[in-house]
């Protein structure tokens, strides 16, 4: 359903990173760079995984999922600014922007979800190895994976729902490379008291994800003491390293701007600090799971070689 504009406003202004124009090229470059790079690395992670028999494991099913929602979280905002820079124009219309929110939260909530079902495929792997296969069956994963990307799609729309509910009127300058909930609050001429309505609905839906991979992790982390082997301990860390890490960025990244936000008077700070969490974190994915994991890397050879 098309959003209903209640003020006339046909389009709002983003401002992006910066205003000088001696920085566009400079920031141009970064970002068309950190785009391709991006979407190029988990290109090739879905790649390996389709294409090679060896990782048709639920474990990698699940980071394949995740490099389809790390494309469309990039391509949500880093596109448009990209555009918008090189044809000089900070413009975008009101539909635009609702859309560009509703995908920003779609892919960034399927992310969050993605990865607490990781750390569920993680502990079941370690506190219950003779039974993984039996738990963790094709039927489990893909429900797992649709009931993620079900929820993602209606917190969106219900982000997307209220936001279409305020009013702006002359002000539409938005201290931001994208369409941020908060700056379009900080804009509105109306009653924004939805807006607290909204950040319990995101402290709910970023809050489970994260008290689910707490609680996996600490399973796994008191499984891991009873076990007497050092080698045992090192091979499960090692597994979970690259899904740790991932997790800390992503999570690191995202609660800091948001938390900031709250108490920082500077929009322009929180840009910048999106940046970390919305476009440099689904560029690094790709390299930390293979740089860290040996089948991936097998897999890539395997797969590079047959197509040349």
């Amino acid at each position: 359903m098309e959003p209903q504009n209640l003020t006339g406003v046909s389009e709002f202004l983003l401002l992006g990173l910066s205003e000088d124009p001696e920085w566009q090229p400079l920031l141009f470059g970064l970002f068309l760079s950190m785009y391709l790079i991006s979407a190029a690395g988990n290109l090739l992670i879905i790649l390996a995984v389709t294409s090679d028999s060896h990782l048709h494991t639920p474990m990698y099913f699940f980071l394949s999922n995740l490099s389809l929602a790390d494309i469309g979280f990039i391509s949500t905002t880093v596109p448009k600014m990209v555009v918008n820079i090189q044809t000089q124009s900070k413009s975008i219309t009101y539909a635009g922007c609702l859309t560009q929110m509703s995908f920003f939260y779609l892919f960034g909530i399927l992310d969050s979800l993605l990865l607490a079902v990781m750390a569920y495929d993680q502990f079941v792997a370690i506190c219950h190895p003779l039974l993984y296969i039996v738990i963790m069956n094709p039927h489990l994963c893909g429900l797992l994976v649709l009931l993620s990307f079900f929820i993602s799609l209606l917190d969106s729309q219900l982000h997307r729902s209220m936001v279409s509910q305020l009013t702006f009127c002359t002000d539409v300058e938005i201290p931001h490379f994208f369409c941020d909930p908060p700056q379009l609050f900080n804009l509105a001429c109306s009653d924004t008291s939805i807006s607290i309505l909204l950040y319990c609905m995101g402290a709910i839906f970023a809050g489970v994800p994260i008290s689910g991979i707490i609680f996996s992790y600490t399973r796994i982390a008191l499984s891991l003491l009873r076990v007497s082997s050092s080698g045992g301990k090192y091979k499960a860390f090692s597994t979970c390293g690259s899904h740790l890490s991932v997790i800390c960025l992503f999570y690191g990244t995202g609660l800091r701007v948001y938390l900031s936000s709250t108490v920082s008077s500077s929009p322009r700070k929180g840009a910048v600090a999106s940046v970390m969490y919305a476009v440099v974190t689904p560029m690094l994915n790709p390299f930390i799971y293979s740089l860290r994991n040996r089948d991936i890397k097998r897999a890539l050879q395997r797969t590079l070689s047959r197509k040349v």
